[in-house]
């Protein structure tokens, strides 16, 4: 039996704790905050309840199989429900997709809303991102990945490899095989679904659409929230301790490897494991001072840190005549988006792309009314001092003003608001400037390369969005399972 220090209690942190505690260690979580979900957080005021990370969940079957493993099947606690259409699009010229949960209605969705020649660019495009899928879903997101010599090894032939095509990027696919601009747009959407800027993210990431398209979007009754409740009791029932409000300040090692964690009021906790949830940068730049952590530091700040997100949470009387659970708007010039977040001189972007998460769920609101997540992509804490007096809520009001040009003009309807910046994220996960996802997928490295789950340290072990294989709520479950194999049974 192994004592395992955890160091952070998001999704990777819990999922690789139960899966431990299951196997026979004595696991203790070490967690900043007043309590458990790291990003997946919730907000509860006057009956409503706001999900202020994920929205929507991909690949449930992941976290089927962890409950599974663990002991308590999911559906017995939670109910996953699907969520039709998952997204309603808008785009410059006012025209509307909505497209389906089930992937055979997606044809004639695109068929109705841009014609049949786009519809048939988008399958082609969706095809070859299945081949993609069987080339990375199993032999490179659900195993360690700890160099280019490992992504290799798991490619079968050269043929794979040029199937992968890291050098492709995202825009330069739809500029290739997408002649609607529209439907480039809505490409082009799924590189923020890591961070980044799709002029620069690899092609590869087409597996995304093809996830969400193949696999459906789901929502958990009440939020998501719901999840993360549901996977803490696991842990509690496995017999993990948390310690909350209790910052990890370092994490000591020797010469053998780690020997423990030292938290702000210098107390001292022994572990022969540490499994570290927090952002990659924030591990090796300030928690560690082994010298092996240099290479793995170094290598993070050659690449470029993740977007940061604006959000409102919107408190409205009354309900909309068609309520949509997700809703995506296009601004005119999506490239101005990406240049002032990536840009040499970030800002607020002026006109974004806006995301509304609005569940038709009485759990999350009161009676007739409505409780809806506003995101908009922003610039992280450090690039813009989002602590700037007046600053958040100037721009909460600009947001407001493009939503009611672009439709969907709420402000008489604001019971109350909050809202939340790049700053708040940064305070409250300890997610270096806010960064949602860690380190960008922009460029090869950046997209196929993360942090490995097995550091240079023998016992310091990484899981969480920042790690291979990447953020989301489905991938940090899988970095959890890739960790707790790697460490074995007791």
């Amino acid at each position: 039996m192994a004592r395992v220090a955890v160091v952070g209690a998001g999704m990777g942190g819990l999922a690789a704790a139960a899966r431990l505690a299951k196997s026979g260690h004595e696991v203790t979580v070490y967690e900043q905050a007043a309590g458990h979900g790291g990003k997946l957080g919730t907000v509860q005021r006057d009956g409503f309840t706001f999900d202020t990370g994920p929205s929507l969940l991909t690949l449930p079957h992941v976290y089927r199989d962890l409950f599974a493993a663990t002991g308590a099947p999911l559906d017995d606690l939670v109910e996953i429900v699907p969520v039709e259409p998952t997204c309603r699009y808008r785009f410059p010229d006012g025209s509307e997709l909505d497209m389906p949960h089930a992937e055979q209605h997606v044809e004639a969705a695109l068929t109705d809303a841009f014609g049949p020649e786009a519809a048939r660019q988008w399958r082609a495009v969706l095809t070859d991102a299945e081949r993609l899928w069987d080339l990375v879903g199993e032999p490179v997101l659900q195993n360690p990945l700890s160099g280019v010599g490992d992504l290799l090894r798991r490619s079968a032939s050269v043929r794979d490899l040029m199937a992968i095509a890291p050098w492709r990027t995202l825009r330069g696919l739809g500029e290739r095989r997408l002649s609607d601009p529209r439907l480039r747009m809505l490409l082009d959407r799924y590189a923020t679904y890591s961070g980044s800027d799709p002029r620069r993210t690899p092609a590869l990431m087409t597996v995304i659409p093809f996830i969400e398209q193949r696999f459906g979007g789901w929502y958990v009754h009440g939020g998501l929230r719901r999840l993360g409740d549901a996977l803490y009791g696991r842990c509690v029932d496995l017999g993990v301790r948390f310690r909350f409000t209790a910052t990890v300040t370092a994490v000591e090692s020797g010469s053998g490897g780690v020997t423990g964690v030292r938290l702000r009021d210098g107390e001292r906790q022994p572990a022969d494991v540490v499994v570290s949830d927090v952002d990659a940068e924030h591990l090796y730049g300030n928690l560690l001072s082994d010298r092996r952590s240099h290479r793995p530091h170094r290598m993070l700040r050659k690449t470029q840190p993740s977007l940061s997100g604006f959000v409102l949470l919107l408190a409205l009387q009354g309900k909309s005549p068609q309520p949509v659970h997700h809703r995506v708007s296009f601004p005119a010039d999506y490239d101005a988006e990406f240049d002032s977040i990536f840009g040499r001189h970030p800002r607020p972007v002026p006109d974004p792309a806006i995301y509304v998460c609005a569940p038709d769920d009485p759990a999350v609101a009161p009676e007739g009314d409505e409780a809806w997540f506003v995101l908009v992509n922003a610039p992280r804490h450090g690039d813009v001092d989002w602590t700037t007096p007046g600053l958040a809520d100037s721009y909460a009001d600009r947001v407001l003003r493009v939503m009611a040009d672009r439709g969907l003009d709420v402000r008489h309807r604001v019971r109350w608001r909050v809202v939340r910046t790049p700053a708040d994220w940064a305070r409250d996960t300890g997610a270096v400037g806010g960064s949602i996802y860690g380190s960008s997928s922009n460029g090869p490295r950046a997209a196929l390369l993360r942090p490995a789950n097995r550091a240079p340290v023998p016992g310091l072990f990484l899981v969480g969005g920042s790690a291979h294989p990447g953020g989301g709520l489905p991938l940090v479950a899988m970095s959890a399972r890739i960790v707790a194999r790697m460490i074995g049974p007791a």
